[in-house]
């Protein structure tokens, strides 16, 4: 076998081992679980400005011109009664993907909303909405109701507390993912002038329309720190694309990373960009780590109810002793 072979073996072995190998299932449905809150919270704040942003007598009476691939449930028609059919389905939907009832059926539904609201009015959504979607793509392929969800527990009781091995091209799809993100990021950052100087961060925190609250004096005004804040975004998205990789610095540039969403989302409105990302994270998750963590957290709450029933007879015995 020639040397060019056996390469192109290793590389398809390897490519095979990476992403069809079973493995748990645990951490998957960790992110179903936690993907399920984020855009059952993302739907519910679109309640208040539903008809407002989206209605045909709001803000945008009419859907923005698209092309003819973009097609989406509000763009084809523009009524209250389906503005308000698709906001419920969107709900439910996210869920029941939340609990994990058949959370394939309910990813699409989650899917074709989010589409829908981020082609009726894009002026009002961010980048993060847009992640909130790709990730839905991903979870409609996904077996993500194999574990801690509604259907298992109505399919095999008994052996709900187990973690069924599936393949993880999905989970390493968004681990890529991940990557792209950060390495796209700093990329298009290093275009501009005002990251390669130093003073993005200056500017952002000087967007008065755009912060949650006035940001400290002694950090905008100093040319010093700003400019170590902006170096340091860059130097800490492409750790995070880079370096993630390594198992023994991936919980360094994800704490990391964490660490700089947290100080945007405390600055800066940015929707659910944060947030999103945080729930990205989480593929990240090790299986053994998760299983573990997991049962713990079932063994610690079995025990603190198996604790309560004895108690109560206790306490209520008590009084009666004193009294003798």
């Amino acid at each position: 076998m020639t040397d060019l072979r056996r390469l192109a073996l290793a590389t398809w072995n390897g490519w095979e081992r990476f992403f069809f190998t079973p493995t748990s299932t645990a951490p998957l449905a960790i992110l179903r679980f936690a993907f399920g809150l984020t855009v059952t919270a993302w739907t519910a704040t679109q309640l208040p400005y539903l008809f407002t942003f989206y209605g045909p007598d709001g803000l945008l009476p009419q859907p923005p011109a698209i092309g003819p691939w973009q097609w989406s449930l509000l763009t084809s028609t523009n009524t209250v009664i389906v503005l308000s059919v698709v906001f419920l389905a969107t709900l439910l939907a996210s869920i029941a993907l939340t609990i994990g009832a058949a959370p394939r059926i309910a990813a699409v539904v989650v899917l074709l909303g989010l589409i829908a609201f981020e082609r009726r009015n894009p002026f009002v959504l961010n980048s993060g909405d847009i992640l909130l979607r790709v990730m839905a793509v991903y979870l409609v392929f996904a077996p993500s109701g194999e574990s801690l969800s509604w259907d298992r527990w109505r399919r095999d009781r008994a052996h709900f507390w187990e973690f069924p091995c599936r393949a993880p091209w999905a989970i390493r799809m968004l681990q890529i993912q991940v990557s792209i993100i950060y390495v796209a990021a700093v990329w298009a950052k290093l275009q501009g002038d005002p990251w390669r100087n130093g003073t993005a961060v200056s500017f952002a925190l000087r967007m008065l329309d755009q912060l949650r609250a006035p940001s400290p004096e002694v950090i905008a005004a100093s040319g010093l720190l700003t400019e170590w804040l902006t170096f340091g975004t860059l130097i800490i998205e492409l750790s995070v694309g880079i370096l993630v990789w390594n198992r023994r610095l991936r919980p360094w540039v994800l704490g990391a990373g964490a660490l700089l969403h947290l100080g945007i989302e405390v600055f800066i409105m940015v929707g659910f960009f944060s947030i999103a990302m945080w729930v990205l994270y989480l593929v990240f998750l090790s299986p053994e780590w998760t299983e573990r963590t997991v049962l713990r957290l079932r063994d610690r709450w079995r025990a603190r109810r198996a604790a309560k029933p004895s108690a109560a007879p206790a306490e209520a015995r008590e009084p009666a002793v004193s009294e003798s």
